[in-house]
């Protein structure tokens, strides 16, 4: 059997630290030692090189054996009953004694399935167990003698350190990217402080943030330490052991080399997590090396759960005024009646809009107007800026207190370095928005956050730099607090509904003064219908019988005077049927008469003996095929079919008999096929006629449209018009299929409701 180790010899700088596989180093430090066991039998797959200087035992005795053919059965027992207990990465710590020797324990399973046992011997000066207890129960008070979180922190700074005995505790606080601030601090009287230092996102790259998310607990007891590889059994290529969670875990070469700028000697971090995301750390520095028996770890790391167990309590208290006067100021704007357009004027120019969200200037853009208060960009602007946050968020919400990160070029810090934008209109860029001007904040950095690289004659590494760099910030205004947002986003909802209600009642309005402008112009029509079928057709009536009269009485006209007088009184005759067909169309309207069952074979034989006369005149043929019933008004339906007969007969072939054929669909049919759901049946005149050219099968329903301007072909462009009215009326639709000299086909879609359809449309 061959041992390898698994040490990670990958060359890190910083130039590929940020892919640095810092979670598989292949080693650990020396102030313990590591097994790791294969999940089944308990195989020791895993050893760190240092075990003889702690059980006697080197790592080539340990690998492959198992532990309790090395350690004995009441270790194993203890180890197995600790798993089956579920008390693995608990508070409580396993207690074995190995190959003689006693040891205070941590076990954790990785993802790969290998119990990682960790292991360092019982400290002689650990405090007593009532000690660490008292000390860490004093902690409770703290809730009570403190009322912001920033109290809190440092009273859990100066508690952590009297517990570790470090030389200097800090509490970490990350901004949005990650960027550190020195939030609270507890150090020695010689120190230099650090309180309020920020400290760049380069510190501390996005793999050590996420580790620091999985394992919240990390220490270093001694920045000087010689790495302990670790072995494996050589029985597989590129194995390694994956230590994320593992406390001895040896650290990244990079970081040592910063902590050595620094002039740390040990360091203890602690995670503190809030809603999953990594709020902060507490950071434990001594100028020397430094170990904590594991249960002063865990005491300290009790005084991070304390810290974020309060953060929505103590934020929410630090919120609770700025809450309570932005509630104020909104229920008094929504006192606020909108009634016209006029009244965003006196909106915009109250006190509360503004107190609200504590905003210097409001503007409101309604319509093409834009309303605005306090200090405010210029109109142009404004408009500029309703329109890229209309793009910008789909109509939406936003807020920043840096606004020249999103537009570069809008050069308007004085006024609008912050902004809470809310659109009003999902159509157009109404929004009101409010402003903050830019306030210039002193940032102070421990060291140039632009270096935090530096090259030398070893090329790059961590900064050594420490020193207090002042950086002024500009074109930011004071960001906005959530109770502030808040109350933006419920004012800008309430103003939203005032307005639909405005724009809702400005439309009745306008709706209601057009329904009598249409109310009064149909009074007009009817008027004109009046004149038109009594009053115009009566003097028609009279230039008829004149005529008549002259043409029978007076036997010696000349043949010129008499052509005038016959042209005359056929023009009067085509007048007078012009006149009736517009009535017949006029007072054809949306009827409200109930549909009946209308037997279509009935009505098509009175169609047809009706017209016989006209049938027998033009020695036509009405083939009529079996119809089935449809639900419809008789006498319109009457009309329809005497229309189109009529019409056939009218545009006869000349060289051929008119036949006109009346037939219906077997099956039920879709209008469109885009509207499948909808079924109509279908009735179709096909006749033998002149026909048309297929262009115009659509302009040929609309009113005075005659194709063909025939002299002994009468019409008035109306018969067709009045089809489709008809068909309308019924719900339906109407088409035309031709060709020149091939006849035309006139197809009639009735719908069908689901019953009539037999339960299938």
């Amino acid at each position: 059997m061959t041992f390898k180790d698994i040490v990670n010899r990958d060359i890190v700088n910083l130039t590929n630290c940020e892919q640095e596989a810092i979670h598989i180093p292949g080693s650990i430090q020396p102030h313990g030692f590591l097994l790791g066991l294969k999940e089944d039998a308990l195989l020791i797959d895993y050893c760190s090189a240092n075990t003889a200087e702690y059980l006697s035992l080197f790592h080539s005795q340990l690998l492959g054996k198992k532990f309790e053919d090395v350690f004995g059965s009441e270790a194993a027992d203890a180890l197995t009953g600790y798993v089956a207990k579920g008390l693995m990465l608990s508070s409580t710590l396993l207690r074995l004694t190995l190959a003689g020797v006693d040891f205070l324990c941590t076990l954790h399973k990785n993802d790969n399935g290998i119990y990682i046992l960790e292991c360092e011997p019982v400290s002689l000066d650990s405090k007593p167990a009532h000690e660490v207890y008292d000390q860490t129960s004093q902690f409770l008070g703290y809730m009570h003698e403190t009322h912001t979180l920033k109290e809190l922190c440092q009273l859990v700074a100066k508690g952590t350190r009297k517990i570790t005995g470090y030389d200097r505790v800090m509490i970490y606080r990350f901004d949005k990217d990650y960027n550190g601030e020195v939030f609270a601090e507890s150090c020695r009287d010689d120190l230099e402080p650090f309180l309020g230092l920020h400290y760049p996102h380069t510190d501390i790259p996005a793999q050590a943030r996420e580790l620091y998310k999985r394992n919240l607990l990390r220490l270093i007891s001694d920045i000087n330490y010689t790495p302990i590889p670790v072995f494996t059994i050589d029985d597989a290529e590129g194995k390694n052991l994956d230590m994320s969670l593992a406390i001895l875990r040896s650290t990244s070469p990079i970081h040592v080399q910063y902590l050595h700028n620094m002039g740390v000697g040990a360091t203890l971090t602690i995670s503190l997590l809030y809603k999953k995301k990594l709020w902060g750390l507490i950071a434990c520095h001594h100028y020397s090396p430094k170990n904590l028996s594991p249960e002063i770890r865990l005491a300290a790391q009790l005084q991070g759960h304390f810290i974020t167990s309060q953060i929505d309590v103590r934020e929410a208290s630090e919120e609770y005024e700025y809450a309570r006067k932005s509630t104020i100021a909104t229920e008094r704007m929504n006192s606020h009646a909108l009634l016209k357009v006029a009244d965003l004027q006196k909106i915009i120019e109250a006190p509360q809009l503004l107190e609200l969200c504590n905003a210097a200037g409001v503007s409101i853009i309604f319509g093409s107007t834009v309303f605005k208060h306090g200090f405010t960009p210029d109109d142009g602007k404004i408009w500029e800026l309703a329109d890229f946050m209309a793009r910008h968020t789909a109509h939406g919400t936003f807020n920043t207190n840096k606004l020249i990160d999103y537009l570069p070029h809008f050069h308007v810090c004085d006024d609008a370095s912050g902004i809470i934008y809310h659109s009003l209109d999902i159509d157009n860029n109404n929004c009101i928005i409010w402003y903050r001007p830019e306030t210039q904040t002193e940032v102070n950095w421990a060291g140039d956050p632009n270096k935090s690289i530096e090259k030398d004659e070893n090329g790059l590494s961590p900064r050594r730099s420490f020193e207090l760099w002042k950086e002024i910030v500009d074109c930011m205004s004071k960001p906005w607090l959530r109770p502030e947002i808040e109350s933006a986003a419920s004012y800008a909802y309430s103003l939203q509904r005032q307005l639909n209600l405005l724009i809702m009642t400005q439309e009745e309005e306008k709706y209601r003064k057009l329904s009598e402008l249409l109310k009064q112009t149909n009074s007009e029509l009817e008027n004109i219908n009046w004149i038109s079928t009594h009053d115009l057709q009566e003097p028609l009536r009279k230039i008829q019988l004149i005529a008549s009269r002259i043409l029978i009485r007076e036997k010696e006209i000349p043949e010129t005077v008499e052509d005038a007088i016959k042209r005359m009184n056929n023009a009067a005759g085509r007048m007078q049927t012009l006149l009736i067909d517009i009535l017949k169309y006029t007072r054809l309207k949306h009827t409200d008469e109930a549909l009946v069952k209308v037997d279509m074979n009935a009505l098509l034989e009175d169609v047809k003996l009706d017209m016989a006369e006209t049938i027998s005149e033009k020695n036509a043929e009405v083939i009529v095929g079996k119809l089935p019933e449809i639900k419809g008004i008789p006498f319109l339906l009457k009309q329809l079919f005497s229309n189109l007969v009529a019409n056939s007969i009218k545009y006869a072939a000349a060289d051929r008999k008119p036949q006109i054929k009346i037939t219906a669909s077997d099956e039920l049919q879709a209008y469109r096929p885009d509207e499948p759901e909808t079924l109509y049946r279908v009735f179709y005149v096909a006749d033998n006629g002149m026909g048309f050219e297929q262009r115009y099968a659509e302009s040929i329903f609309n009113i005075f449209t005659r194709l063909h301007d025939i002299p002994n072909h009468k019409g008035s462009g109306v018969g067709l018009a009045l089809c489709k009215k008809i068909m309308q009326n019924h719900n339906g639709h109407i088409a035309a299929s031709s060709a020149v000299n091939q006849g035309t086909v006139i197809s009639l879609y009735f719908p069908v409701s689901y019953e009539q359809a037999g339960g299938t449309a």
